[in-house]
């Protein structure tokens, strides 16, 4: 074991077989999405929100509900609409009569936001105005409401879902929502095995049932591991170095950002590198983190934090383009970091 190691041998242990208990019991529902499967569990271990984008039709609600009863929490889904009020989301004062006294008085009702697993789904589909209705709560784990502020459970999770195909009549998130997001998570459709199977699942009787891997209890100490799996200071540095390089007014951002890029990632970017990637570690059964796994979570952590201008549009360059690219060039300079591989 390294000086930069984990001492909690055992801990470390169960992390990794709790995880795999987790995607063994998504996969009794859920055919093919190991990778979109994973990164939901590194977001979970790392008390990161999660924001799915796929065409209808991919089992993302039916992949979060399954996630949510494998681990035994309690569970709501919105369904986002164009007339959804923020109230809907975070509560409303009632007005309550006293049946033997008569007295009247207002009583706070919580709303759906008021549990461990929120599926939002189609989130782009309602207002700015009940979008930010999430945004405290996805911060603060908490909610402002009838001139209170009430805590929300713990833990707290948002996993939104958003179809990229149709746009009329959405309302696109503002960088400070997606911000808030450590994983913008891509489903994209199944390979042809992978839909025969589906259709064996769906068009005949199954019975399989969920299991409940880890309690409510289990899943706070497994996310207090992840903070005390150590990452050595190369670790931080190439975390920051890729972030920095990805603003394009930033003295080491290469050429190609510098053409491409509107602005770059901010250091919540940063944060969300080195948490996903302790959680990759532990999910692999090590004691640290790696430059190997800061890159192996960049995608996800990056892609939405990214704006690419109408040239890299033109040219039919993505943000997941240029990131990959990035990756490879900052791994160049900084490869004498990488001691320990992913």
């Amino acid at each position: 074991m390294t000086e930069n190691s984990y001492s909690d041998t055992a801990a470390v242990a169960r992390f990794s077989e709790a995880m795999a208990q987790l995607r063994a019991q998504v996969a009794r529902v859920i055919v093919g999405q190991d990778e979109v499967v994973e990164q939901i569990l590194l977001a979970l271990a790392a008390r990161g929100h999660v924001l799915l984008v796929g065409v209808p039709g991919l089992a993302k609600t039916l992949l979060i509900s399954t996630v949510a009863r494998t681990l035994g929490l309690d569970f709501r889904r919105v369904q986002f609409t164009p007339d959804l009020m923020p109230a809907d989301i975070t509560g409303t004062e009632v007005l309550h009569s006293d049946p033997v006294s008569g007295d009247r008085s207002f009583r706070f009702v919580p709303g759906p936001v008021f549990t461990n697993i929120l599926l939002a789904d189609e989130i782009n589909r309602t207002p700015p105005k009940t979008q930010a209705a999430l945004l405290e709560a996805m911060q603060e784990c908490q909610v402002s409401a009838a001139g209170e502020t009430r805590p929300l459970p713990d833990p707290f999770f948002v996993l939104a879902t958003q179809n990229p195909i149709e746009q009329t009549g959405t309302y696109p998130l503002p960088e400070a929502a997606l911000d808030r997001f450590l994983f913008l998570v891509k489903v994209d459709y199944p390979s042809a095995s992978d839909e025969a199977e589906i259709l064996r699942r769906t068009t005949a009787h199954n019975d399989d049932q969920i299991e409940v891997v880890l309690s409510q209890a289990e899943l706070q100490q497994l996310q207090g591991l992840v903070l005390a799996i150590p990452a050595a200071d190369s670790v931080l540095d190439y975390a920051v170095a890729l972030t920095r390089a990805t603003r394009p007014d930033d003295e080491s951002a290469p050429d190609f950002i510098r053409q491409w890029v509107n602005w770059g990632a901010g250091p919540r970017a940063s944060q969300g590198l080195v948490l996903a990637a302790k959680a990759r570690a532990l999910l692999q059964g090590r004691h640290h983190a790696s430059v190997a796994d800061i890159r192996e979570v960049a995608l996800p952590v990056l892609r939405h934090r990214i704006s690419v201008n109408f040239a890299a549009d033109a040219e039919g360059f993505d943000a997941d383009t240029l990131i990959t690219r990035l990756i490879d060039q900052v791994e160049s300079h900084t490869s004498a970091l990488d001691s320990h591989g992913g």
